[in-house]
């Protein structure tokens, strides 16, 4: 897809982050570069006790893309122009439920994507923890954007229930960044998405689930996938 001025350009920052984490701020400044807006939302809403993917998927829905409601997809599509969303770890499972649900999405970049979050979440949880966090409603989670403990509400796993990734099936073009020694989201996870998905393009990069050492082998490959013209 080429650079047009009805082009808009999305980055969801990962979850317990903000707009503000260093990826965030390199992307935007790289961008900004170029002559580009690109829009960082806050996810945390000012409310991370209530988050869940439904609330981030309504909220990018309601402020950036058509609604169902609207008058018909293909005349939303139009008024709107192309989006590109970028999404690091829980903003790249976002981003690839909005490419599955909105037309308007027509390319997504996933940096470290949350594929499987729950599965690789839980062992980490625990058993006692988790059905603390189940009686208890709310499970203390440390926040980098905040450099705190935050209170987490159950029905942040409770609502993940309702997104199964099998139905990720929309052939959207898709870039995968993910670091081969990523022990948050291991690359297993991007691996098993792209290997039954062909309009997928995985790149496995030396680095952990911050992706902090890489931005420019990044930045280079986004603006490649994109088709920016320097």
């Amino acid at each position: 897809m080429n650079l047009h001025n009805d082009s808009s350009y999305i980055y969801l920052h990962g979850f317990a982050s903000s707009p503000d984490s260093l990826k965030a701020k390199y992307f935007r400044d790289r961008f900004s570069y170029l002559g580009i807006d690109l829009k960082t939302p806050d996810l945390n809403q000012k409310d991370f006790s209530g988050l869940t993917l439904s609330r981030q998927l309504n909220q990018i829905e309601t402020e950036f893309l058509p609604t169902k409601s609207s008058q018909s997809l293909t005349e939303n599509v139009k008024n709107i122009g192309e989006v590109t969303i970028i999404g690091s770890s829980f903003g790249g499972l976002t981003a690839a439920w909005l490419a599955q649900r909105q037309l308007s999405v027509q390319q997504i970049v996933l940096l470290a994507p949350a594929f499987e979050f729950i599965s690789h979440w839980l062992p980490l949880l625990g058993q006692q923890q988790l059905e603390k966090w189940q009686s208890e409603k709310y499970l203390p989670v440390y926040h980098y954007g905040e450099q705190g403990y935050l209170p987490l509400h159950y029905q942040f796993l409770a609502d993940m229930a309702q997104y199964p990734e099998q139905k990720l099936m929309r052939s959207v073009p898709t870039l995968i960044l993910h670091g081969k020694h990523d022990t948050i989201i291991p690359i297993q996870a991007s691996r098993n998405f792209a290997a039954n998905r062909p309009w997928v393009q995985l790149i496995e990069l030396e680095d952990d689930h911050s992706l902090g050492n890489v931005l420019a082998e990044m930045w280079e490959a986004i603006q490649k996938f994109c088709q920016f013209k320097n």
